[in-house]
């Protein structure tokens, strides 16, 4: 216990108390000197080629390193820290065992991914994680070729992986395919579709389950890693082969009860029997931190002869070795730039609520008085504000983990028995539910209401996570209403009349970020199909007249030519259009504006 606390502190420095407050965080340091001229064994390393060189000793004291540089990194620029620190071994390990980029490492979702970008050629640029010109928060392909191929979405590593396998058989390539993919990940039922695929086409393919919950095994005792250690070997799995064969040729009750038999203790040594049953080669639970177990399992995996998928099973700490973020309720999973001393995050005070917030808040007051309004997320509860309606409506809450197709035929369902469902979903993860959208709910014309949040661009997250296509991959679909809010005010309007619209689908729009204010006051509802003039140099068209806006065309120089221009926004962009129309009636330009409150 002694020496793996010892492992957690920081290097110390002249300064006693800043050391003292670096080892409460929980900071790694570096463990003594390598035995190595240069002090940093990280410093050393350019290509996972050059781990190989390493003594166990060394391949310690560079995950302590890997961690710490993972850290200073995330402090710097923001971006997902938990994932990452919980696979620094296990991205060491990986890369130390299997000859990457030849053997494909694919990585789920992608924000465990900094410490393998760290090891793989970009450790001098990870400090440019998330900005512009810089470093993907994701794998992409584009950027190295130890990213062979892209992710941001969940659930896909085993898909990917399995054709990458199958294309490495028909090219005759004897290459592993590994995929490491969370328990998270896990819920969502494209993993299982290519699961059973997988067991199906017996291909070589090795599935790295990184368990950060503990929802699937216990912890493991050191019998039960010994006993990993042995049903991994080459030896035992080369044994179960040559006795598989030996009991096809065995009368059947024999072959019967030999087969119920190894069933029997592989169950016992572990927590694989699904996984079995899909056709995997089960290996675990191991500790995903612990090298000296890593190292040995893979190595051993690497060289078996098993023709046929397998997973290894590794238990991890989300967040670990910063004390900062195992005490943190998300362990720091997305973070802005933090104190590394504190975890302490630079955020600045917000001037006013996101749309988030204020959809979150009137779905609650409308709830108050409907208990037919539901809530449904697929596994983002605090991204949507769903978090907030399910303090006050838990039994009217339904977080149905990352599992966006169920979400929509699951919302369809309660709508099908006159409940008025609420899917609060990014529009970006919306995409991965089209069909459900489009044969669930549109054709059967259900009042199935989505809110979609994360609309439009949405910064350092990137291309997989804007919400660039929603308007239009909903625009398509019959029978679906579109409608985006230019405000704040108009968002609490359109959430009211979403509560009370039972004629169909129904798909209401907003970004991220702060709300905008009341851009015009109008105390008017909102009604099917219907816009609102907001500004017009000609007072007779105004809905609501702003005396501000009369004002400001007050003593302007028309043009002697009929010079009249008219905007259409629709959505967030009635800000930009009434500074646009001040600088056309500047130039003579009749404007009027209207907000179009409607797509469809």
């Amino acid at each position: 216990m002694a020496q793996a606390q010892k492992k957690r502190t920081v290097i110390a420095r002249s300064d006693s108390n800043e050391a003292i407050q670096r080892e409460k965080t929980g900071l790694p340091r570096r463990s003594g000197a390598p035995p190595r001229n240069d002090a940093s064994v990280l410093s050393h390393v350019n290509t996972p080629a050059d781990l190989k060189t390493f003594s166990d000793e060394e391949l310690h004291t560079l995950a302590q390193e890997l961690r710490r540089a993972t850290i200073e990194a995330v402090s710097q620029t923001g971006g997902h820290l938990g994932a990452g620190l919980g696979v620094v071994e296990l991205t060491l390990a990986i890369h130390t065992v299997f000859n990457t980029p030849e053997d494909r490492l694919i990585w789920d979702v992608g924000h465990q991914c900094y410490p393998h970008k760290i090891l793989t050629g970009r450790k001098d640029r990870i400090h440019t994680l998330r900005q512009p010109g810089g470093l993907s928060g994701f794998t992409k392909r584009a950027e190295s070729a130890y990213d062979p191929f892209g992710a941001g979405h969940s659930s896909t590593s085993i898909s990917a992986g399995l054709g990458m396998s199958v294309a490495a058989d028909l090219a005759n390539d004897p290459k592993n395919v590994i995929a490491v993919i969370g328990d998270g990940a896990m819920s969502a039922g494209m993993a299982y579709e290519a699961m059973n695929n997988a067991g199906a086409h017996k291909n070589r393919l090795i599935v790295i389950l990184n368990d950060n919950e503990m929802s699937i095994a216990p912890p493991v005792g050191a019998m039960s890693k010994y006993l990993t250690k042995l049903v991994s070997s080459k030896s035992y799995i080369g044994a179960r082969e040559a006795g598989k064969k030996l009991m096809n040729v065995m009368p059947p009750p024999i072959r019967h009860a030999a087969k119920r038999a190894e069933e029997s203790a592989r169950t016992h040594l572990g927590s694989g029997s699904l996984f079995e049953e899909m056709g995997f080669y089960y290996i675990g639970p191991i500790d995903g931190h612990d090298l000296n177990q890593l190292l040995p399992v893979l190595r051993n995996v690497r060289d078996s002869r098993h023709n046929g998928p397998i997973l290894i099973h590794a238990l991890t700490q989300k967040g670990k070795g910063y004390g900062p973020a195992e005490n943190a309720a998300d362990k720091m999973h997305g973070v802005k730039k933090f104190d590394l001393l504190t975890g302490e995050q630079a955020k600045s005070p917000a001037s006013a609520p996101s749309y988030t917030a204020v959809f979150a808040r009137q779905l609650i007051a409308e709830a108050r008085n409907d208990d037919k309004i539901l809530a449904i997320t697929a596994a983002m509860p605090d991204g949507t504000g769903l978090d907030k309606f399910a303090n006050e409506f838990p039994d009217r809450t339904f977080d149905v983990g990352i599992a966006e197709q169920h979400a929509v035929t699951f919302a369809a369902g309660l709508a099908a028995e006159g409940f008025k469902p609420f899917v609060a979903i990014y529009s970006t993860f919306l995409q991965r539910a089209y069909d459900q959208v489009i044969h669930d709910v549109a054709i059967q014309n259900l009042p199935v209401r989505f809110m979609i949040d994360r609309a439009g661009l949405v910064g350092a997250d990137g291309a997989t996570h804007a919400g660039s296509f929603d308007i239009a991959y909903l625009g398509c679909i019959p029978n679906m209403t579109l409608m985006a809010p230019s405000d704040a005010a108009e968002l609490e309007k359109m959430v009211t009349f979403a509560a009370h619209y039972d004629n169909g689908p129904l798909a209401l729009r907003y970004p991220r970020g702060e709300a905008i204010a009341a851009i015009a006051t109008d105390d008017s509802p909102v009604e099917l199909g219907k816009g609102r003039i907001v500004y017009s140099t000609n007072p007779a068209l105004m809905s609501s007249p702003r005396p501000a806006q009369q004002a400001q065309t007050a003593g302007i120089q028309k043009s002697p030519k009929d010079n009249t221009t008219a905007i259409l926004s629709y959505g967030t962009r009635l800000e930009e259009s009434l500074k646009a129309a001040k600088q056309l009636e500047e130039k003579g330009h009749t404007v009027t504006i209207a907000d179009a409150r409607f797509a469809k």
